[in-house]
Order: structure tokens, then C-alpha cells, then sequence
């Protein structure tokens, strides 16, 4: 019976764990790397999260405009460091761009000011909308 018990605990535990401990790559600059399909299951389940998120788009008003990530925060890369005390850092940060190169950036700067729940979404929108998940304009 016990045995039984600790099995149907792992089965329920581990994917919360998982979750909680991210997926990703974790690189020398201190974030992670982490699938555009991570950050979707998380987003899909939104206010019901056990973790509570930020969705931040790095990139120009523009581009935002065009298509973004519904409930996504922008705050363009080159205005990041002036708007860094608008982020909780109790937060985990989900970063994005186009395609993933500007979103490295901006988390690499959260992470070196003392951030330490941050995420780069690889492939950035592009990735996103290949996988066939929704944006908003």
C-alpha cells in the first residue's frame, strides 16, 4: 500500500517539479534557454499557474503591434534598463523577441541585475506562431 502511495505521488509531483525547476538550457550569463512549447503550457494555464509569470516582449512598438503574445508586456530592449525596477523579481520572466536574438539580451541584463527566474523563449514569435499558438494584434 505504501509503495502505492508514494508512486501516485510521484506521478502527481514530478510534472509540478519539472515545472517549477525549468526545462531549459541554463547559460553562463545566468537564464535559461527554454522551448517556445514550455513557455506555452505555462501561458495556457495563465492565472492557474503554481508559478506566477511575466510574458515580456523585447521588441519595437512596431512589431508589437503587428502581433504579439496575448497579456505579453512590452518593453522594448533599448528602453530595458531604465524600466528594470517595474519587474518584480519574485516573478517568473518569460523573455521574447522575433526570433531570439534581442531577447537574450534583455535577459541577460535581468539576469546580471539580479534576476533570477528568467527564461529566453528559443526561436522568439517566429517560433511561436510555427507551432501554431495564438497571437493578438
Amino acid at each position: 500500500m505504501k509503495r502505492w502511495m508514494v508512486g501516485l505521488w510521484m506521478l502527481f509531483a514530478l510534472p509540478v517539479a519539472a515545472g517549477a525547476c525549468g526545462i531549459g538550457e541554463q547559460t553562463a550569463e545566468g537564464y535559461e534557454n527554454v522551448p517556445v512549447q514550455h513557455v506555452y503550457q505555462h501561458w495556457k494555464q495563465g492565472e492557474r499557474s503554481p508559478i506566477p509569470f511575466i510574458v515580456l516582449d523585447v521588441r519595437t512598438p512596431q512589431e508589437f503591434a503587428a502581433g504579439h503574445i496575448e497579456g505579453a508586456r512590452l518593453i522594448p530592449v533599448q528602453d530595458l534598463e531604465r524600466h528594470l525596477k517595474a519587474l518584480p523579481k519574485d516573478r517568473q520572466i518569460y523573455v521574447y523577441c522575433r526570433s531570439g536574438r534581442r531577447s537574450a539580451r534583455a535577459a541577460k541584463m535581468l539576469a546580471t541585475h539580479g534576476f533570477d527566474r528568467v527564461e529566453n523563449m528559443l526561436g522568439g514569435i517566429e517560433a511561436w506562431k510555427a507551432a501554431g499558438y495564438p497571437v493578438v494584434h
